[in-house]
């Protein structure tokens, strides 16, 4: 199982790289992704989320396939917008209702290096979209009202201070 960065560690301000190749050490990166996210008992995990800082994410949503998102892009989003409460592996128990757009087209590359493009709406496009966040150095929290974010962020220091 991988470790888990969270938030203080620069890491996740940072904008990821392209995946250069499609092989045997993305497989296995993706194995121990899944494993790390099934264990913290996560629906979604950016490569940045485990100190690789490479443009990679998983899922697994409720009733929804396993996915693999290698060198995502967003395609385009659509105009409605809904506020659902998120929360995020690298920020241990701190949720926040955060407004996302409600359907999206992404496409990406899987683990064979074959592209796909999809269409997403509801959780999945909301999962999407936070972890293609991470993968560009933004957190949940950054897309929240300054004061909300700082009263978060005590939150989250009391909590780890708590032990």
């Amino acid at each position: 199982m991988l470790n888990i960065v969270t938030l203080g560690d620069e890491r996740l301000k940072k904008h990821s790289i392209l995946v250069p190749e499609f092989d045997g050490e993305i497989q296995t990166l993706t194995e121990q992704m899944f494993e790390t996210m099934y264990a913290n008992k996560g629906i979604g995990l950016a490569a940045v989320q485990v100190g690789k800082l490479i443009r990679l994410f998983i899922t697994h949503i409720p009733n929804d396939a396993a996915r693999v998102f290698i060198n995502p892009e967003l395609v385009e989003t659509s105009l409605e917008q809904g506020a659902f409460e998120e929360g995020c592996l690298s920020i241990p128990e701190v949720n926040a209702d955060v407004l996302r757009p409600q359907q999206l087209k992404v496409q990406a590359w899987n683990l064979k290096g074959r592209p796909f493009s999809m269409d997403a709406d509801d959780l999945l496009a909301r999962v999407i979209q936070h972890e293609l966040d991470h993968l560009n150095g933004v957190l949940f929290i950054d897309r929240l009202d300054p004061k909300k974010r700082e009263r978060l962020v005590k939150r989250y220091e009391k909590v780890i201070s708590d032990g």
